[in-house]
């Protein structure tokens, strides 16, 4: 699947080999520390949220804390429309 920025497309491709390589190569085998992908991660994290940004993509909903407060129980406002 491509990135939501052509421009990231790339970046994202060499985080994916990385994360999969880690996963299958020391994840799987009990190392849980991910450290060797988190550049690339970040790398590809700024790109995407310049895409977003340009594209007028709000991320505000994403970076939003959600899980474990009281606005995990509330009914999306586009579910509410829907009754």
């Amino acid at each position: 699947m491509n990135s939501v920025g052509e421009n990231c497309n790339d970046l994202k491709k060499q985080y994916d080999i990385c994360f999969n390589s880690w996963f299958s190569d020391q994840f799987l085998k009990g190392n849980l520390n991910d450290d060797i992908c988190a550049p690339l991660f970040k790398v590809y994290q700024e790109c995407v949220k310049t895409a977003l940004k340009d594209q007028k993509i709000d991320i505000g909903e994403i970076e939003r804390d959600v899980l474990g407060t009281e606005k995990e129980k509330e009914i999306p406002k586009n579910e509410k429309q829907g009754s």
